[in-house]
C-alpha cells in the first residue's frame, strides 16, 4: 500500500463522506436510480443498513486521512441449490482527484481477504453498462465476462405479461377471477359440443354414403334364370 493510502471498515463517522462519494459517482457514470437514490438521507440509511448486515461490507478508502474512495460488497450463498459461497462486489469508486495512487487496489486487496475469510470461492461483479472505469479496471485485474444480464422494471413487465395473457391471473388471490373462468368453461364446452356435433355430423353422412354405394351395386347387377 502506497505511503498516505489507508483502507478499513466504515465507520459511523464516515457516513457523511461515503453519501457524498455515492452522489459524485452517481453524477459521473451518468446512471441514474441504477447506481443509487439521490436522496442523501436514504442513501445513508441503505449505507447503514448494508454496515449492519451479516456479511455486508462497506470499505473507505482514505489518502492522507480522508474518505476518497468507497467499496460496497456483500457475502451471498450458500443456497438451497448451490453451496457455493460467493462475494457480490457491489460498487466500487475512487474520486477523481485521489486515481492512479493505488487506492482501488488497495481496497480490493483488502475485499479479497474479507472474502476468502468468509470462505467465499468467487468474487462477482456487475458493473453497470456506463461504468467504463469500473469495467477497465475490473477487467485488468483479472475480472472475466461470466454471463450477460436482462432487467425490466416491474410496471413493463407486468403490463407486457397481462397483454400476453388471454386469461390474466388475479394479483389478490393468485386464482383466475370467477368471471374469467366461467368465460374460459364456456367455451371449452361450446368447443366439445361443436366437435362432437361435427362428428355426428360426419357419422350420418358416412352411412348415407354407404346406403347409396350398396343402392347403385344392386341395381347394376345382373340376374340370370
Amino acid at each position: 500500500m502506497r505511503p498516505g493510502v489507508d483502507v478499513r471498515p466504515a465507520i459511523g463517522e464516515d457516513l457523511d463522506g461515503l453519501v457524498e462519494l455515492c452522489l459524485e459517482a452517481r453524477d459521473e457514470l451518468r446512471v441514474g436510480s441504477q447506481l443509487c437514490t439521490d436522496d442523501p438521507q436514504r442513501l445513508r440509511d441503505q449505507l447503514v443498513l448494508l454496515m449492519s448486515t451479516p456479511g455486508g461490507t462497506v470499505l473507505t478508502g482514505q489518502v492522507d486521512g480522508e474518505v476518497r474512495g468507497l467499496l460496497l460488497a456483500r457475502i451471498v450463498g450458500g443456497g438451497l441449490f448451490s453451496d457455493v459461497v460467493a462475494f457480490n462486489l457491489e460498487a466500487i469508486y475512487v474520486r477523481s482527484s485521489a486515481r492512479r495512487r493505488g487506492l482501488g487496489h488497495a481496497m480490493l486487496t483488502a475485499a479479497v481477504a474479507l472474502a476468502e475469510e468468509a470462505g467465499a470461492t468467487e468474487v462477482l461483479a456487475s458493473p453497470l453498462p456506463g461504468a467504463r472505469g469500473m469495467h477497465r479496471f475490473l477487467a485488468r485485474v483479472g475480472f472475466a465476462p461470466a454471463a450477460s444480464h436482462r432487467v425490466v422494471t416491474t410496471s413493463a413487465l407486468q403490463r407486457r405479461l397481462h397483454a400476453d395473457t388471454p386469461c390474466p391471473v388475479s394479483t389478490a388471490t393468485g386464482q383466475l377471477p370467477r368471471r374469467r373462468i366461467e368465460d374460459l368453461i364456456a367455451r371449452r364446452r361450446q368447443a366439445r359440443d361443436a366437435e362432437a356435433g361435427g362428428q355426428a355430423r360426419r357419422s350420418i353422412s358416412m352411412q348415407v354414403s354407404r346406403a347409396v354405394q350398396t343402392r347403385r351395386s344392386s341395381s347394376s347387377s345382373t340376374v340370370t334364370s
